[in-house]
């Protein structure tokens, strides 16, 4: 629980706004005004730095210049050449040497209107445990790898813990961000695949500072925080690194309003999901995506569970009807749906079958329907 005096004034942990910004006008004034709308209640001196990378866009710099800002002081930091999105990110994550610690905003988000009680009772809570590398404050509700819905089990706490870092809305406190920095200066020369890399993150482009978190996590075995609903949403505009403005990334808000918070400690929850969002707390190492197999990261000495119809000896069945996904084998549901195979040894593994998470996470989809929407695809690629 986040604690409050009796005059109503907030702890120690106050981070600052970072907005992280380009070229993107519109994006920048709608995030602002949403961190304007938020509320604030029972903090005060707020500092808000909007960080700009060099882009030629007049109006960015006007926008950030122009917007009032109530709740603290405002600094509106203009770099005076092209640094590109790694570099930036990692240059703004370094005011944590200053400010302590910080909320990290890309200009395509929108924030909850209590991002900022959350963001400082998740820090309050776990942000000197050894095992948690940061605080999201975004909710997955996709599989960015196999582009499949994503939902973790519910273990009666307000979040659950999960290897893949977040760069749609983020927070660390300097321990937490120093951590990273001297793992990144020791290995930011080499090659991020295999060992538990996924092969869909290491081939990220230049600009990613993502991967390179990602791969700490896995190295180091550590943890993001992340909320059961979100506390921002990602708009993904077009831009620098994106060609159309999508709505993939949009998820739920949380629009609540409330003090309390529920969190676990990692070594308490029961809600762990590793780099391939698979649930870690099962009895086996978790495939239900099937990406590990195709990676070749999959321990042949020991046994998995799989959604696919593979060539190989299996022990067990489960259902695929309860929601999430890995609920069919907490339950012990019957089916034929996921499977615990046995050790694979050297045996060469195919599959036999596709599209059975499809028809599990889309019953809607029909023969007009899938039409419909792949003739909207063609439409957008022509």
């Amino acid at each position: 629980m986040m604690s409050v005096d009796s005059q109503g004034n907030d702890n120690n942990i106050r981070p600052v706004i970072v907005v992280v910004g380009y070229d993107r006008t519109k994006a920048l004034n709608r995030l602002l005004n949403s961190l304007a709308n938020a509320d604030y209640e029972g903090f005060h001196d707020i500092t808000l730095i909007i960080s700009l990378d060099k882009s030629g866009v007049t109006a960015v710099a006007e926008a950030a210049e122009s917007f009032d800002w109530k709740y603290g002081e405002k600094i509106v930091i203009r770099r005076p050449e092209r640094m590109g999105l790694k570099k930036h990110i990692l240059s703004c994550g370094d005011l944590t040497a200053e400010y302590g610690s910080i909320i990290m905003l890309e200009d395509d988000l929108f924030v909850s209107p209590m991002f900022y009680t959350y963001t400082c009772a998740a820090l309050e809570k776990a942000g000197q445990d050894k095992d948690v590398a940061g605080i999201s404050l975004y909710s997955h509700k996709f599989n960015v790898f196999a582009r499949l819905p994503f939902d973790a089990v519910d273990d009666g706490f307000d979040n659950y813990y999960f290897r893949f870092p977040c760069s749609w809305g983020q927070a660390w406190n300097k321990e937490q961000w120093e951590g990273f920095r001297e793992w990144l200066k020791d290995h930011e020369d080499e090659g991020l695949g295999g060992n538990g890399m996924p092969s869909f993150a290491a081939a990220w482009g230049d600009s990613s500072w993502l991967k390179y978190a990602l791969k700490y996590a896995i190295s180091e075995k550590k943890y993001w925080l992340y909320p059961r609903i979100s506390y921002t949403t990602n708009f993904f505009d077009e831009g620098e690194h994106s060609r159309e403005a999508v709505t993939d990334l949009q998820v739920p808000l949380s629009i609540g309003k409330r003090k309390d918070y529920c969190f676990s400690l990692p070594e308490t929850s029961s809600a762990k999901y590793d780099q391939y969002f698979e649930n870690e707390g099962l009895q086996y190492e978790s495939d239900i995506y099937g990406l590990k197999r195709k990676d070749g990261a999959l321990d042949p000495e020991s046994p998995f569970y799989s959604s696919e119809k593979l060539n190989i000896k299996r022990s067990k069945s489960f259902g695929l009807s309860l929601r999430p996904v890995d609920s069919n084998i907490l339950f012990n549901i019957e089916g034929d749906g996921i499977y615990l195979y046995e050790p694979v040894g050297k045996q060469k593994i195919t599959a036999r079958e596709t599209a059975r998470l499809e028809r599990y996470f889309y019953p809607g989809l029909n023969r007009k329907k899938i039409m419909k929407l792949i003739g909207d695809k063609m439409k957008r690629i022509i």
